[in-house]
C-alpha cells in the first residue's frame, strides 16, 4: 500500500507528464500548421505547393536513396562509381584480414570489356619469384629518382582532406615504400610529417608556389624543391574529375592554415584556371618543363586527360624537333571516368577519354618515336583493385596512382560528401568533431595494409601469367571479352 506522500508525489509526476506532452503536441500542431502554410503558399517547388508537408518526405527519400540503395538494395557489382565488390576488398586488404571468397565468382566473366589474365601451363614457383626491378625518372636530373614501387597514392590535395587524413596517408605510404603525391594544393607539413617519398603538384593556380598574381615564382619553387623528401615536379594540365577545368574548393573548406598554405584568402571559394595562362602550346609547355627542371634539379613531368589521338602524336613530333632534352621525364595519364575532386557533372560523365582507350595510345606513340625508356607513365583512374593495376601494367605503365582506393583505405564509405565539408568519416572534412574519428595511427596502418596486399596480389597474378615480377607482365598476359563473347589478347584488341 503506497503512502500518501507518495501518491501525492506520482500524481504531480502524472500531471507534469501529461502537461508536457500537451505542450509538445501542440507544438507539433502548430509547427504542422506552420509548415502547411508556408508549402501552400511558396511559389519555388510544385510537388509542396500541390501536397504540403507531405511533398517533403518526396525529398527525404530522394535523399536517403543514396543510402539505401547502397547497404540494401544494391547487388554486389552494379554500383557506381565504385560497386560493394570493389570496396570490399579494398577494406579487407586494408584491414589486413582474409579476402579470399568461396562458392564461385559474382563476377560476370562474360560481360563485353571485361579483363581476363591468360594463366600459365607452368606458373612462376615461390622460389623464383622476385621483386620488381628498380625504375627510374629522370637519369639526367641532378637528383634523379629512383623506387621499386609500382603502385602509389595519386594526387589529393590537403585542403580536399583533412589533416588528419593526409598525415595518415603520409605515415601509411612510408611504411609501405611508397609515393604521396600532394595535389594542386601546394606542400603541407602533413604531407612531410611520415617521411615518404612526395610527388608535389603544381596546378594551374601554382598554389604553394605563386606570387601576388599567382605567377609562378621561382624562388618558393627552390624552396618546396630543396625538400629531400619532393623527389619528382608534377604540374597539372587536367585531372579525369573535370577536364578542361580548374580545381574548385569551396569556401567553407578554404580554413586559415590551408589559405596560408596556397597562398589566397581564408573563407573564399578556391577556384583555379582551367588552364596554365603561361602554356598554349606544345613548345611552351615543354620550355616550361624545361624550366622547372632546370630551377629544382628534378624530375619534371605533366599530368592530363587526351582527349584525342590526334594531339598524342602532334605532342612526340614535337619533342623530336626541340630535341629529346626537352622531353618530360614522366606523363601521368589521368582517365575521364571522374575523381575526387568536386566537378560539374557535365564534365564528370561527359568529358574526356578514359584510360582504357587512352593509355595504349600514349605507350604506342612513345614506342613509335623512340621515347619510351625516356619518357615514364603514371597512370590513374578507378585502379583500386589488382585486375585494374595489372590491366595498366600489361598495357604498358610503368607506375599506377590511386585516390579514391586510399581514401577507402582511410575509412572513406562513398557517402558522396566530399564537396560539402561534412564527410562522416572525417576523410574529406576540417569539421574537428567530424575528424575525430579518423585517427592517424590506426588508419596509417590500413594504408600501408593496402598497398601492400595490393602489391602481394598483383604478385600473384604474374606469378599466374608466368613471370617473376609485376613489370614483366605484357599484353599479351591478358584478353579482353568482345560483343560475341570470345576473348582477344590485348595486343589484338589494341592493335
Amino acid at each position: 500500500m503506497l503512502s500518501e506522500e507518495t501518491l501525492i508525489i506520482l500524481s504531480a509526476i502524472f500531471q507534469w507528464a501529461a502537461l508536457i506532452f500537451v505542450v509538445a503536441t501542440g507544438l507539433i500542431v502548430v509547427g504542422i500548421i506552420a509548415v502547411y502554410i508556408i508549402d501552400k503558399f511558396q511559389t519555388r517547388h510544385a510537388v509542396k505547393r500541390n501536397f504540403p508537408v507531405i511533398g517533403r518526405f518526396r525529398y527525404l527519400f530522394e535523399h536517403l536513396g543514396e543510402f539505401f540503395r547502397q547497404y540494401f538494395f544494391a547487388l554486389d557489382r552494379e554500383e557506381l562509381p565504385f560497386n560493394r565488390a570493389q570496396r570490399s576488398w579494398v577494406y579487407r586488404s586494408a584491414k589486413n584480414i582474409d579476402s579470399t571468397v568461396a562458392f564461385g565468382s559474382t563476377r560476370d566473366i562474360k560481360k563485353t570489356g571485361n579483363v581476363i589474365f591468360s594463366n600459365c601451363a607452368y606458373p612462376t614457383l615461390q622460389k623464383d619469384a622476385v621483386s620488381a626491378k628498380a625504375i627510374t625518372v629522370g637519369e639526367n636530373c641532378r637528383t634523379p629518382w629512383t623506387t621499386n614501387a609500382f603502385f602509389g597514392v595519386s594526387a589529393m590535395s590537403y585542403g580536399a582532406l583533412s589533416k588528419p587524413a593526409i598525415q595518415a596517408l603520409s605515415f601509411g605510404a612510408k611504411k609501405a615504400g611508397i609515393w604521396l603525391n600532394t595535389g594542386e594544393g601546394g606542400l603541407s607539413p602533413h604531407h612531410l610529417k611520415g617521411g615518404a617519398d612526395i610527388i608535389f603538384q603544381i596546378g594551374t593556380a601554382k598554389y604553394g608556389v605563386r606570387d601576388a598574381q599567382g605567377n609562378l615564382d621561382d624562388e618558393k619553387l627552390k624552396t618546396v624543391a630543396a625538400h629531400q623528401q619532393v623527389r619528382l615536379i608534377e604540374l597539372k594540365m587536367a585531372q579525369g574529375a573535370k577536364p578542361g577545368k580548374g580545381g574548385i574548393l569551396p569556401g567553407k573548406k578554404v580554413t586559415p592554415e590551408i589559405a596560408e598554405i596556397r597562398g589566397i584568402p581564408a573563407g573564399q571559394d578556391s577556384i583555379s584556371p582551367n588552364r596554365h595562362p603561361e602554356i598554349s602550346n606544345n613548345d611552351e609547355l615543354l620550355q616550361s618543363l624545361c624550366h622547372i627542371r632546370h630551377i629544382t634539379g628534378k624530375p619534371v613531368g605533366f599530368k592530363t586527360v587526351v582527349g584525342s589521338p590526334d594531339w598524342l602524336e602532334e605532342f612526340m613530333l614535337d619533342i623530336r624537333r626541340l630535341g629529346v632534352e626537352h622531353a618530360p621525364d614522366f606523363i601521368t595519364l589521368d582517365s575521364a571516368d571522374g575523381g575526387t575532386g568536386a566537378a560539374p557533372m557535365t564534365l564528370m560523365d561527359d568529358m574526356g577519354l578514359t584510360i582504357r582507350e587512352t593509355l595504349p595510345m600514349l605507350i604506342d606513340a612513345l614506342n613509335k618515336h623512340g621515347l619510351r625508356d625516356r619518357i615514364k607513365v603514371f597512370v590513374s583512374g578507378k585502379l583500386i583493385n589488382p585486375v585494374d593495376v595489372a590491366w595498366a601494367l600489361c598495357v604498358g605503365a610503368d607506375f599506377c596512382n590511386a585516390a579514391r582506393g586510399f581514401m577507402f583505405a582511410l575509412g572513406c564509405i562513398q557517402s558522396l560528401h566530399c564537396n560539402k565539408n561534412t564527410c562522416p568519416t572525417g576523410v574529406a572534412t576540417h569539421n574537428e568533431k567530424l575528424q575525430r574519428g579518423l585517427v592517424v595511427r590506426e588508419k596509417s596502418d590500413r594504408v600501408a595494409y593496402y598497398a601492400k596486399n595490393m602489391t602481394y596480389a598483383i604478385g600473384v597474378i604474374a606469378h599466374s601469367c608466368g613471370v617473376k615480377e609485376p613489370r614483366e607482365l605484357e599484353r599479351r598476359h591478358a584478353r579482353v571479352v568482345t560483343e560475341n563473347g570470345r576473348s582477344v589478347s590485348l595486343n589484338e584488341y589494341y592493335a
